[in-house]
């Protein structure tokens, strides 16, 4: 085989193991969501099938003649690759749960294998090529090099571009049949040397061609989760059957936002109520108020805002372009009015800001497991406080299960940086009975903690409660405080049952 086409298919196939790779966490996402345990399971698999895929196939190359192996080696790993899609389906549907184990299994049902058999193609393309012992040496390290740089190119192609510009199963499904066609491409082209000829080698390759279309039939079909998949989610919005104008945003596992398209005072979850009463007690009576917001979602506290605080501004710092398109298109967002988005990430973002410009800052991008931990630690929470005007008010919105290491975590850091602090949260959470959304208040000058309470009360929520000073040491107690260099948070947060 010549080296420039032997080079080409360890290019070809070490790039697709990767291409595979990162598609995975967005494909597993709908039923384990994101975190660090989803790409930790992932990777953890397939290199594992890197692993016994390349030693399998060197001792395969060693017993039988490689020039016959090489063409159904990328048939086979082609037809995994088609097979992911609905494989990955059939046992999401089961709802296996969201912890470590159900992510290793529906890596290991959905990747192990691809990865595996493509894997096998560098031994034998490395037996391929050896002609001479003295050689050795050469050709193995070159086909490695290569092999590396291949998952480099699929790694950065498919990170940086492909991901942004088409959704996850399509990319799958024409991965998988131009392997097939590489395939069959190769058997035909080695097909002088020992292996499948005749009718009976051509009858092979007519059905390897109709089991590949066969399998991205079934992988096209296969039920999606996702209705949109924008550069960060798998996104649907569901209607309210409730409710005629209710729409509620759904990002990977998470009911994420509640918009009524024809009232946007009306909040339905219960932590946005929260929220709007927190909205209440800053600066006075119907006065415009500067508020700030890191995660957009549905946009339903900026809109929630604007209407019961006219000539507020609104500024809202969103990680996901799409997902502001898709508000946009099926949530009727209107920008301009006081309400401007800044796409990027808020800690990057953040900066800009001016200080002590805000009179509230609300920070909801925290999504269950999907907690991006860097907004969470003292050093960023440092910057939010200098973006508080007088009076001003930080409120984070986070989502915690027993035993709630997580919140008392994040209490723990907020009370290292900011000299007032409170938590709403009903009984039971704060007892740590129960678990479900936080709400947590930091402030440089003292909470309207009363004003707060009292709001809840007005609304009909006596079993919400707003925790200060004594309750708050019992809460946080033991807790580390995060920082840059340790924020464990995907370990601390806890996990459905």
């Amino acid at each position: 085989m010549p080296v420039i086409l032997a080079g080409a298919l360890v290019f070809l196939t070490s790039g697709s193991v990767l291409v595979l790779e990162i598609l995975a966490g967005r494909l597993l996402a709908p039923y384990v969501g994101v975190s660090l345990d989803t790409f930790t399971g992932i990777i953890g698999t397939v290199l594992a099938g890197i692993a016994l895929g390349s030693w399998l196939g060197g001792r395969l190359a060693d017993r039988e003649a490689p020039e016959r192996l090489l063409g159904p080696i990328l048939i086979v790993g082609g037809l995994l690759a088609l097979a992911a899609v609905p494989v990955l389906t059939i046992f999401g549907e089961l709802r296996l749960g969201s912890g470590p184990v159900a992510i290793v299994i529906l890596a290991v049902v959905a990747f192990f294998a691809p990865a595996a058999v493509l894997s096998a193609v560098n031994p034998t393309v490395a037996k391929l090529q050896l002609s001479r012992l003295e050689e050795t040496g050469t050709v193995v390290g070159r086909l490695s090099a290569v092999a590396t740089a291949g998952a480099l190119a699929g790694t950065f192609v498919s990170g940086f571009l492909l991901v942004a510009a088409f959704p996850s199963r399509p990319i799958v499904i024409g991965l998988g049949l131009l392997l097939v066609l590489l395939g069959v491409v190769a058997w035909l082209g080695l097909r002088r040397q020992p292996g499948p000829s005749g009718p009976g080698g051509a009858l092979l390759m007519v059905a390897a061609v109709i089991l590949s279309l066969g399998s991205a039939a079934a992988a096209g079909a296969a039920p999606n989760p996702c209705q949109t998949e924008s550069t960060y989610f798998c996104a649907r919005i569901e209607p309210d059957p409730d409710r005629p104008t209710g729409r509620t945003l759904v990002l990977d596992t998470l009911r994420h936002s509640y918009v009524d398209l024809a009232d946007p005072t009306y909040l339905e979850f219960t932590y946005t109520q929260i929220l709007s009463d927190v909205v209440a007690v800053v600066a006075s009576g119907d006065e415009p108020i500067r508020a700030l917001h890191m995660g957009g979602g549905g946009f339903s506290m900026p809109r929630y805002i604007a209407a019961t605080r006219p000539g507020s501004t609104n500024r809202v710092l969103e990680l996901d372009a799409n997902l502001v398109r898709l508000d946009m298109e099926k949530l009727g967002l209107r920008l301009g009015d006081g309400l401007d988005v800044r796409i990027g990430d808020a800690r990057l973002l953040l900066p800009d800001e001016p200080a002590g410009a805000y009179d509230l800052v609300i920070g909801d991008a925290f999504g269950s497991l999907s907690v991006p931990w860097h907004l969470t630690t003292v050093e960023f929470l440092g910057q939010v406080r200098e973006r508080l005007g007088p009076g001003g008010i930080y409120a984070m919105n986070l989502i915690d299960r027993p035993p709630l290491r997580f919140a008392g975590a994040e209490l723990a850091t907020m009370r290292q940086v900011f000299p007032h602090v409170a938590l709403v949260a009903p009984p039971a959470r704060i007892q740590r009975e129960s678990g479900g959304n936080f709400i947590l208040l930091g402030a440089n000058d003292r909470l309207p903690a009363a004003g707060i309470q009292a709001r809840n009360r007005e609304r009909g929520d006596d079993d919400l409660v707003v925790v200060d000073a004594a309750e708050l040491d019992a809460f946080a107690a033991g807790a580390p405080v995060l920082t840059d260099d340790y924020a464990p948070v995907d370990q601390l947060i806890g996990r459905e049952r």
